[in-house]
């Protein structure tokens, strides 16, 4: 069984050219992934026999202002069958689309519709796609880093 460090190796040999990038923190490992092959490589860690990422923990965004695709969105990937973690990341632009993953993990309808009013990233495919948290006629989205702050 991998570990996360070999699912990363795994998907640099099963997706050659797909992961942009990895690295680890505190033994915690990281993919960044094309966009294009997003949806592939999540089924791939979700169903490969030797991977079994079974559960979807969380999804969020990170808002790179400055940067030519400026939203770095991130999965929270763990196997309970190697209680290991993964952080699977992708970069778009300012809204997306990114395709969902609603159909291989449920616990991503709530994270993406989530990501989705606090980020303003569209979730292509999703099958409920509307706020969560903010009322349905709030124009802004509050973690992205565009909003002014407050200097009483």
């Amino acid at each position: 069984m991998a570990d996360g460090q070999q699912a990363v190796e795994l998907l640099e040999q099963r997706f050659p050219g797909a992961v942009l990038g990895s690295g680890s923190y505190r033994e915690q490992h990281w993919a960044e992934v094309e966009l294009a092959r997003l949806f592939e490589i999540a089924s791939y860690l979700r169903d490969e026999p030797g991977l079994r990422y079974d559960y979807l923990v969380d999804v969020t965004a990170v808002h790179w202002p400055l940067d030519a695709q400026p939203m770095q969105i991130v999965y929270h990937l763990f196997s309970y069958a190697r209680n290991d973690r993964l952080r699977l990341k992708v970069r778009t632009g300012e809204r997306g689309p990114v395709p969902s993953v609603a159909d291989l993990w449920a616990s991503a309808d709530w994270n993406e519709r989530e990501t989705f009013d606090m980020f303003g990233i569209e979730f292509e495919g999703h099958p409920d796609l509307r706020r969560i948290l903010m009322p349905d006629d709030y124009t802004d989205f509050p973690l992205r880093k565009e909003l002014p702050l407050y200097r009483g």
